[in-house]
């Protein structure tokens, strides 16, 4: 929070300014339709339209939009990192869980993406690992379906991981699997429904198929054009390819989610962790999609990859440009993708090596009956 109320930030914070104040003047529903020529695609869900609007309000009262865009994802990585927390003092040690959970609080890929960079990647990924605790962990499959719901509508990137919570949650028994998609459809609907009914051609443009930038900076595309790879191999797997690489996420974390419903917030952690192993697209910012869901795994996950990560944001965020990265932070990157792709191993081994309970079959405490007191005896009537 201090590095975000004493810096300027990256391009991304003025584009976000720019975004609200044309969200001010045509409203959330219309800001799909709206030309914005020297703008980047704005391809941000609805409920992040609602967030600027609000923002672009407070700005007018003179508060400062660098600190207003950024403070939502610094709350978001602390909530993310009590959430760890509780998931992990459950199926670890408390020492353990604690110190993942200060892992994460302290990561330097989030303190350089969340205080720094400014985004709402946070947001959405602390909403997603919020249902997974909810739905098992607290047994609050409404609540979780909510918050499914509005982990989609802060930033699109998390769907990866709702087939993995709609498996838990039906292996937790019908009930809970209505509970939960009722929580999710009727937010759904509420959020998206007026946008989908006023401009649903550019929303699905913008928002449902968006693609990422096609810049060749990190995983397969980096290792493909070092490689010396045609060019019409990189913009097939720029293009329609990456639904492959998407359909590998979310089919990631319906397997685990299947073979170990009682660990949905793993299931989750596998489908975000893998979104970034496999991401097509590259931009710094990306880098905070595996950072919550490698300290679920474990510490020396997410240390490992925060540790060597971060220095691909200080030196990317040190330069001229966050789209253009050095020698330094490109040979980073690579090692970095190297630690996510053992990181993401590792963790699914620590994952399957716990016992497989089922949820639906968790035993509740037995509550004992009260003794009743035995009652006087009726008085004799001379």
């Amino acid at each position: 929070m201090i590095l975000a109320a004493h810096s300027r930030g990256p391009a991304d914070v003025r584009f976000f300014d720019a975004f609200a104040h044309a969200i001010g003047q045509v409203g959330p529903l219309r800001i799909y339709e709206h030309p914005m020529p020297r703008l980047p695609v704005y391809n941000h869900p609805p409920l992040a339209s609602w967030m600027l609007l609000g923002m672009d309000e407070l700005k007018q009262l003179g508060m400062s939009f660098g600190t207003l865009i950024r403070t939502p994802a610094c709350l978001a990585d602390f909530v993310s990192a009590l959430l760890i927390f509780e998931i992990l003092r459950r199926r670890r040690s408390t020492g353990m869980a604690m110190a993942c959970s200060i892992g994460c609080a302290l990561s330097p890929v989030l303190f350089a993406t969340s205080g720094y960079h400014g985004n709402t990647d946070s947001v959405a990924i602390m909403f997603v690992i919020a249902a997974a605790y909810l739905l098992v962990d607290r047994k609050s499959p409404l609540a979780a379906g909510l918050a499914a719901a509005l982990s989609i509508s802060v930033k699109f990137i998390p769907i990866v991981a709702i087939p993995a919570l709609l498996v838990a949650a039906a292996r937790a028994g019908r009930p809970v699997l209505n509970r939960f998609c009722a929580g999710l459809g009727a937010l759904l609907l509420l959020i998206w429904g007026p946008v989908l009914a006023t401009v649903p051609g550019p929303l699905r443009e913008k928002v449902l198929e968006y693609e990422g930038g096609r810049a060749r900076l990190w995983g397969f595309v980096r290792f493909a054009d070092l490689l010396g790879m045609s060019d019409g191999f990189i913009a097939t797997i720029h293009g329609d390819g990456h639904f492959v690489f998407v359909l590998l996420c979310a089919v990631a974390g319906i397997w685990l989610a299947w073979v170990r419903p009682a660990h949905p917030a793993s299931a989750v952690a596998l489908s975000m962790t893998l979104l970034l192993l496999l991401s097509t697209a590259s931009a710094v910012q990306y880098l905070a999609w595996p950072v919550v869901g490698l300290f679920v795994f474990g510490l020396w996950e997410g240390v490992s990859f925060g540790v060597v990560v971060g220095v691909v944001t200080v030196a990317v965020y040190s330069g001229a440009s966050a789209v253009r990265w050095n020698a330094t932070a490109l040979t980073f990157a690579a090692a970095g993708w190297l630690i996510l792709a053992a990181g993401i191993a590792t963790g699914v081994r620590r994952v399957l090596a716990a016992p497989p309970v089922s949820p639906a079959r968790t035993p509740l405490p037995v509550v004992q009956p009260r003794a009743e007191k035995p009652s006087a005896p009726a008085s004799t009537v001379n």
